[in-house]
């Protein structure tokens, strides 16, 4: 199955967020699937967390890094 994360989505996943729920996480870490995040989600991250508006427990770069399966999309 090909899934895209959205950016709450990604955000959830990546900091292990509750907020996910169970079976859609289980489809996220179930390693037969494509997963895919927008250029558009990762560009709305980082103007959040430099504005103010998103706190990570980690750097960005770091949780991104961590889950390098996800494959990014863009334009």
């Amino acid at each position: 199955m090909k899934l895209l994360l959205d950016t709450h989505s990604l955000i959830w996943f990546l900091s292990g967020d509750l907020r996910l729920s169970f079976p859609a996480r289980q489809l996220i870490e179930d390693t037969n699937n494509e997963r895919f995040v927008s250029i558009a989600s990762l560009w709305e991250i980082a103007i959040k967390v430099s504005i103010g508006k998103l706190q990570l427990h980690r750097p960005f770069e770091e949780l991104f890094s961590t889950n390098s399966s996800l494959t990014v999309l863009s334009c």
